[in-house]
């Protein structure tokens, strides 16, 4: 085995041992000085992360039109409220608004909470 291969595969190990690799994959990645957190803060919003380009709904429904997007990959939620069912498993959709200026729904899938609803935010 040649010295560059048997110090990468020490490398690798070393990083695998100490938690440095994880399976988590690209939707829990953050970029560098965004906050980690989600939760409702005491302005009474839900701060957390999202997927970016995440599409905000006039209504609980992808049916409905679409107002516009949510480019960044952390934002603000005023409430949540129930509506179509999404990849997410459930039918919690969060209103926020979006990155145009515009108001919109979110589904709960595209909004990265441990749990839906987020504990602590109301119900609109």
């Amino acid at each position: 085995m040649s010295v560059r291969k048997t110090v990468s595969v020490a490398l690798a190990t070393a990083a695998l041992a100490t938690g440095l690799i994880t399976a988590a994959g690209p939707a829990s990645a953050r970029p560098a000085g965004e906050a980690a957190e989600c939760g409702v803060r005491s302005d009474g919003r839900l701060w957390c992360g999202n997927r970016a380009g995440a599409k905000g709904y006039e209504h609980r429904s992808y049916s409905s039109a679409v107002r516009g997007p949510l480019n960044t990959s952390f934002s603000w939620f005023a409430c949540w409220g129930p509506g179509d069912h999404h990849a997410g498993g459930n039918n919690v959709w969060y209103w926020t608004q979006l990155d145009n200026g515009q108001w919109g729904n979110v589904p709960a899938v595209d909004v990265h909470t441990p749990v839906d609803p987020a504990p602590g935010l109301r119900q609109c």
